[in-house]
């Protein structure tokens, strides 16, 4: 996180470094600094060089930014928002990062898409990151995750949990409820 610097993925750079969740337009926000980390950290094992990222609700990119760092020159990170202007905004926003070449290179992409479909052309993904609430888990999403691969995903309408969904190398599903949260919807 430290190499991608939060000032060009917010409205108000100033506020940047405040550990909370901040209306990016749109109905969309980022979340807090903590929750990124919380979900980098559960995610770390499946984001090393050469994997293959899905940022479903990419929505400021900063997270899609991050990821393609992690994985790297070998690795592909793809960036799923529904909203255009979040779209066009989170490329301008990459392209003045770190990761900026990435992208350059095809390594990083953000499509406009609906997220609870997920982007089926690049799957499967070792790793999937949710940054919306689903009221349920979207099927598509868990086709799309690559045995051995992981999904962090908020879970619910009023009363949310960060889900995290093994895919064994079997193919069965291991679903862990991991904590409480609140986030905007994935609609």
């Amino acid at each position: 996180m430290s190499q991608v610097d939060r000032k060009f993925f917010v409205p108000i750079a100033k506020n940047a470094y405040k550990d909370v969740a901040q209306v990016i337009g749109y109905g969309a926000t980022i979340s807090a600094p903590h929750m990124h980390s919380y979900c980098l950290s559960l995610l770390a094992d499946h984001t090393k060089p050469g994997a293959s990222v899905l940022d479903i609700g990419s929505g400021s990119g900063y997270l899609t930014a991050v990821f393609g760092l992690m994985v790297g020159e070998t690795g592909r990170t793809v960036g799923v928002e529904r909203i255009p202007e979040l779209v066009k905004r989170s490329i301008d926003a990459i392209k003045q990062t770190p990761a900026g070449h990435l992208m350059d290179k095809g390594r990083i992409v953000v499509h406009v898409a609906d997220g609870k479909l997920g982007n089926e052309e690049g799957a499967p993904y070792d790793c999937i990151h949710v940054g919306a609430a689903a009221a349920e888990l979207p099927e598509a999403l868990v086709q799309q995750l690559k045995p051995g691969g992981r999904m962090v995903i908020p879970v619910g309408t009023d009363n949310q949990d960060l889900v995290i969904i093994d895919k064994l190398l079997d193919g069965t599903v291991k679903k862990t409820i991991e904590i409480g949260v609140r986030y905007v919807p994935l609609v």
